[in-house]
């Protein structure tokens, strides 16, 4: 991580392939987000550190990330921990000039990598959230899924007021280790989504489950294995958190619909793919699954956005 502290604000100091407003492209896809909010090329997120809420406001310049605080300045500890939270957020840790290499000479992914040159993935990195929005996201469209999980937050997330505005923190696995799955099918959960995010917030709560014990994993396959060892945690789910929170490049999800329409539109066919199909277009993507799966992601935001 490379990085500067001016103490009243912070400077990342990111690689050459990121385009900040290409990024914020990405998270101004839905207004129902209710975990970030986007003004002005701005971008305003709530954090805790060390059990202290934190504001930030992140902007960019030329070639860099600058983060301000817009209530109150950190330590020079918490500074760092913000620091490395922006940086993971928008992993800023991968070298793109391979992926960009191998896939301007990619038939499916030549198309589009240009037109987002710079998106980096955007994660996830806590690992209750992105276990739950993966358990939120299972088998409803997206709009919904946003739904929920504003509802979700709202409800047992701690929030802060600037400017007239609210942000809010995901819950944490804490609280909803507490709860009842009545509690979460008043917001429209099923009592079987209901069950699954309160299990993984008891095992987390527990000890018997950490992005500290997934990352000592390392290798693709036993990390996914560990992870649909979760109830309710199947293949999709696994990779799904394996490419957002754990950063892992093997990571593919190939039975993901947002996937298969992507490459029916990309390869202008009348139908979606097979799954032997996508497996033999994804042989060139070896070693960037992730990204080759998260641009193809992006080309599908294109009308919305």
């Amino acid at each position: 991580m490379k990085w500067i502290d001016h103490k009243t604000l912070i400077e990342l100091c990111p690689p050459a392939e990121l385009n900040f407003a290409e990024c914020l492209q990405f998270l101004n896809r839905s207004d129902q987000e209710v975990l970030h909010q986007i003004s002005d090329n701005y971008l305003y997120k709530l954090i805790k550190v060390n059990d202290k809420r934190i504001l930030i406001k992140i902007g960019s310049t030329a070639d860099s990330i600058r983060v301000e605080f817009p209530l109150i300045a950190p330590t020079t500890n918490e500074r760092e921990e913000v620091a490395a939270y922006v940086w993971e957020w928008f992993n800023l840790n991968e070298d793109l000039k391979t992926f960009y290499l191998m896939a301007r000479q990619d038939y499916v992914l030549k198309n589009i990598v240009d037109n987002y040159y710079g998106l980096r993935m955007i994660c996830i990195p806590d690992l209750f959230e992105a276990l739950t929005w993966a358990i939120i996201g299972q088998q409803i469209n997206l709009t919904f899924a946003y739904k929920l999980k504003k509802r979700f937050v709202e409800q047992y997330g701690e929030s802060l007021s600037f400017e007239g505005e609210t942000f809010w923190l995901f819950p944490s696995y804490e609280k909803i280790a507490m709860i009842d799955v009545e509690d979460l099918r008043k917001l429209q959960f099923t009592a079987r989504k209901a069950e699954y995010m309160i299990g993984v917030a008891k095992a987390m709560t527990a000890g018997e489950l950490s992005k500290e014990m997934l990352l000592q994993i390392q290798d693709y396959e036993p990390m996914k294995k560990k992870l649909m060892a979760i109830r309710g945690i199947g293949a999709w789910s696994a990779d799904y958190v394996l490419m957002k929170c754990l950063q892992h490049p093997l990571a593919f999800p190939i039975a993901d619909v947002g996937l298969h329409n992507a490459l029916k539109v990309q390869l202008g066919l009348e139908r979606k793919p097979g799954i032997e199909e996508i497996e033999g277009l994804a042989k060139n993507w070896e070693g960037w699954q992730a990204y080759a799966t998260f641009y193809l992601w992006r080309s599908l935001y294109d009308k919305a956005i």
